[in-house]
């Protein structure tokens, strides 16, 4: 048991002191009650205080049917037009408190849907009523606000540095039970395509997620927070053990642009891409496996002014290996506007780097409409 404990302890990075086991315990015998035995709660001890319950009170506008059929109306004697009928709802979600001194909670977009009031509770049975910062529909991330009254914010890690493997714990309110701590392991990285969010770079776990645990932090075994939950894969309408979280680092961009602004003003340089596929690398006689195809490049963009050309794959921005196309847009349209972005390009077979600026984008993202609890896809 020991080894297993001490095997996994150094797959996951962490040390663990191990005590000298007992000839009792050598023996195979059960070890005492009291005795040194190893566990996750002295860390989750210092993480959970800075969990709390979300209370989502709503209003959303109720169309029935049957009122838009003008031979219904002709046929009961209706009114011509009528307003749409409005019905309260009601829905708890999770959040993680990340700045003490100033009462900043961070939490998914769709938690806070539609909400008239939001009230949250401490671990110690605090309430608050919350103030809505703002939130950005295309990531799915809300900063709330409450009094900052003795509060203990989570700090939060790099989900740059997650790897396959790694043990992660999902902390929240499922179902409205109350906080509960679930764990597992980082089972893959840079999800996308899910067709869930406008910007999509999941860390995909098999810690269980379930209503109640939208919002609510993903944390590693250092008590550092690396996702904010957010999805599962249902198709049977239950948890089957794919759950979604968003990168820690997109939601830290996010969060400040929303604190600074009070919205997100997304980034562009003017580019169409794509995946560069098995079948593009071989038209472009490139040894490349993996990068982002600029399919399109617009006049008098900033892209344009750089000398990005179309054909260019970019490998890298910034430092950052660039694995697909998805991966770059969700890095330029986070950027701030008038930052530079270096971008690593294979130019038939020739690599350059091109500095491009970080322009405003011109259309505003269209906002989803979306449940209080994880989304469910197929």
């Amino acid at each position: 048991m020991n080894r297993l404990l001490s095997a996994l302890a150094l797959m996951s990075g962490v040390a663990v002191l191990m005590p000298a086991p007992s000839p009792a315990i050598a023996a195979g015998a059960i070890p005492e009650v009291g005795g040194a035995v190893p566990t996750l709660a002295p860390m989750l001890a210092r993480v959970t205080p800075g969990v709390i319950n979300i209370a989502v009170r709503g209003k959303v506008r109720a169309e029935n049917p049957l009122l838009q059929d003008p031979f219904f109306r002709r046929f009961f004697n209706l009114p011509q037009r009528s307003q749409p009928e409005e019905r309260e709802t009601q829905a708890t979600g999770s959040g993680v408190i990340v700045d003490a001194q100033n009462g900043y909670i961070l939490t998914n977009g769709h938690v806070v849907d539609n909400a008239t009031k939001i009230e949250v509770t401490t671990k110690d049975n605090k309430r608050f009523t919350a103030k809505l910062v703002g939130r950005d529909t295309e990531a799915d991330v809300a900063v709330l606000q409450i009094p900052a009254q003795n509060l203990t914010a989570v700090p939060l890690g790099d989900s740059d540095r997650l790897q396959v493997g790694d043990f992660v714990l999902a902390v929240g309110n499922p179902f409205g039970l109350g906080q509960t701590v679930t764990s597992g392991i980082v089972s893959a990285l840079g999800r996308s395509g899910l067709g869930i969010e406008g910007y999509e770079d999941f860390i995909q776990t098999d810690a269980s997620i379930n209503p109640g645990n939208s919002g609510g932090p993903l944390v590693n075994l250092y008590g550092q927070v690396v996702g904010i939950n957010t999805a599962i894969l249902a198709p049977g309408g239950g948890n089957i053990g794919i759950g979604f979280a968003v990168p820690i680092n997109m939601a830290r961009r996010v969060m400040d642009q929303i604190i600074r602004y009070g919205e997100v003003k997304r980034g562009r340089i003017g580019v169409a891409i794509q995946d560069l596929t098995p079948e593009l690398a071989q038209a472009m006689s490139t040894q490349q496996t993996e990068g982002a195809v600029i399919a399109r490049v617009e006049t008098g963009s900033s892209a344009e002014q750089a000398g990005l050309r179309t054909g260019d794959l970019v490998v890298a921005a910034n430092g950052t290996a660039v694995h697909s196309g998805t991966q770059l847009r969700n890095m330029i349209g986070l950027a701030r506007i008038g930052d530079q972005v270096t971008l690593k390009v294979d130019r038939r077979g020739s690599e350059i780097s091109i500095p491009v600026r970080i322009e405003a984008a011109t259309a505003t993202a269209t906002t989803r409409q979306r449940g209080n609890e994880p989304r469910q896809t197929r």
